[in-house]
This record gives structure tokens, C-alpha cells and sequence, in this order.
């Protein structure tokens, strides 16, 4: 596996940003997204958001290679918010906070983030999703089941990202119906999954005030360097076909996958893996042409 850093701008124009970047699909770090005068930088704290939300209760996401067979991993508990947040600043945890939608719960959070939108109005900045996670905690390497552009910003701590480009699909294994690969980028052996060893991707190391573009479909396996917490925000994939693709993602394929996987249990796991290692061995002789 091959990584190269991704670039990092500020001060794009919104034409220059969509003809150099969203057009392309290339990753980038943008380090002013988030406007510097925004609220949050200086109202937003862990003991914040306790006094604000810290009774709610919410599920919280373990390690992900136990459920390999769903789409979306379900969650392994519940706590307190405000729990949650104790545990993660006392010590490292595995333990992460998906989709977890506090600015809708409060929606008087919105108004203290303030967006420098360089897609010139492609953002959809009314549907944001925060993500927390504890020092040592990884998501699964995935693409995004709707194939939207998305862009995550750091507010506390640091997250390492790898970006791959959905062309290379095959040679992450991929399991056919779902959005995820059954390796893992940092932990696999290379001799049982030897395609691994091809991959040419991006690196990508935010901190707080950094925003990592992620093209629409590109995979991304994000680790957490430290515990900390990001917002993402959304923007539609360009083409019509890439769009279809993410309704058919949503609307069909993943429950046809729910369907299967209820009919066939275990069964239907392991065809998977045997679809996506042959897949693999299949792109590794194409790029050894």
C-alpha cells in the first residue's frame, strides 16, 4: 500500500474549488471551512455540551470487524452522553459515536458554526452529522452508501484518514451488496490479502479547524490519533449516474443484502467473501499486465 500526504489550501475561491477539486474528484484539506469566527471555537467544550445534552441517552460503536455481514454495524451499548464524554477523556476507548445527531437534538448549536461553503452552494449545510470517538478507535475502511461528496471537520483532537478512489474497489475486498471491505487496511496480513499490497491512496491528518474533502465514493478508513470529535456536512455527487447510484445503494441494494442475510444467515456472509476474494485475485492479475 502506497500513500501520498493530500494537499492542504485555504482562501480558494468557490470556482477554483469545484473546477480544481470537486469537479475532479480530489481530496484536499481545507483549512478554513469552518469560519475561525464562528462560536464553537470558543463556546463548544466537552463540559459544554454535558450541561447541554449530557443526560441524553445514545448508542455507542465498538470494533467493527465483528459485524462484517451488515451494511451499517450495529451499536454495542448505550450511556449517557455526558458519559460518554467522561469516558473518553479518562482514557483510550474503542468506543465511537456514530451519525450521532446533537445539532438536531439542539438545534441552537447550528447558528454557532459558521460555513466558508467553497462549493459555491453545493453544501447542504441543514443535515449535519457529529462523529466522537475515543484515542485508538478506527471506523471500518467504507464508502458511503449514498455516494455524496463529504466533507468532515475537526473540532478537538486529531484524526489520520486513508483515502482510496473507488476504482480500487476490488482490490480493498469489497463484499458485493455492501459498502465495506473485510480487510483491514492497518491490521490485515498482506499474505492473506495480497492485494492489499496495490493500493495507491492519500493521507490525510486533520486537527481542530482542518476539513478533509472526501470525493464521492472514495473509500476512507479514519483512526483516531487522539479522542476527540468532527461534523460532517454533505454535498451531491456530480453526475446523474453517481447520484442513481447512491439512491440504489439506499432504496434497494442494502436491503436486498437485510433480505438475504435474514434467508441465508452465515451462508450468505460466506459467499460474500469468496465473490470479493476472487474479485481481489482477479484485479491483481489485471495490474500485473
Amino acid at each position: 500500500m502506497k500513500l501520498q500526504p493530500v494537499e492542504k489550501i485555504s482562501g480558494i475561491a468557490p470556482n477554483d474549488f469545484v473546477r480544481d477539486y470537486l469537479n475532479k474528484g480530489q481530496p484536499v484539506i481545507i483549512k478554513d471551512f469552518i469560519s475561525p469566527d464562528s462560536a464553537c471555537w470558543t463556546k463548544w467544550s466537552y463540559d459544554y455540551f454535558k450541561e447541554i445534552a449530557g443526560s441524553e441517552v445514545v448508542n455507542i460503536y465498538g470494533k467493527e470487524e465483528e459485524s462484517q455481514n451488515y451494511a451499517a454495524s450495529p451499536p454495542v451499548g448505550k450511556m449517557t452522553f455526558g458519559e460518554y464524554l467522561d469516558k473518553i477523556s479518562a482514557e483510550p476507548t474503542e468506543l465511537r459515536l456514530f451519525l450521532f445527531n446533537l445539532l438536531k437534538l439542539r438545534p441552537e448549536l447550528k447558528k454557532d458554526v459558521v460555513y466558508n461553503d467553497v462549493t459555491g452552494g453545493k453544501v447542504i449545510q441543514g443535515l449535519p452529522y457529529m462523529f466522537f470517538g475515543g484515542e485508538g478507535s478506527a471506523t471500518r475502511n467504507h464508502f458511503d452508501i449514498d455516494m455524496s461528496h463529504v466533507f468532515i471537520s475537526q473540532f478537538q483532537g486529531y484524526k489520520r484518514i486513508w483515502l482510496f478512489p473507488n476504482n480500487q474497489s476490488d482490490l480493498m475486498y469489497k463484499l458485493p451488496y455492501n459498502f465495506h471491505s473485510i480487510a483491514n487496511l492497518k491490521t490485515s496480513s498482506t499474505d492473506v490479502y495480497p492485494a492489499l499490497k496495490l493500493l495507491h491512496g492519500y493521507e490525510a491528518v486533520i486537527g481542530p479547524g482542518e476539513t478533509c474533502y472526501m470525493p464521492a465514493g472514495w473509500w476512507h478508513y479514519i483512526q483516531y490519533e487522539t479522542e476527540g470529535y468532527s461534523i460532517s456536512v454533505r454535498a451531491l455527487a456530480n453526475s446523474f449516474g453517481e447520484k442513481l447510484k447512491g439512491a440504489r445503494n439506499l432504496f434497494i441494494t442494502r436491503h436486498f443484502d437485510d433480505t438475504m442475510r435474514k434467508i441465508f444467515k452465515n451462508k450468505w456472509l460466506d459467499y460474500k467473501v469468496e465473490v470479493a476474494t476472487k474479485r481481489a485475485n482477479k484485479a491483481i492479475k489485471r495490474c500485473q499486465k
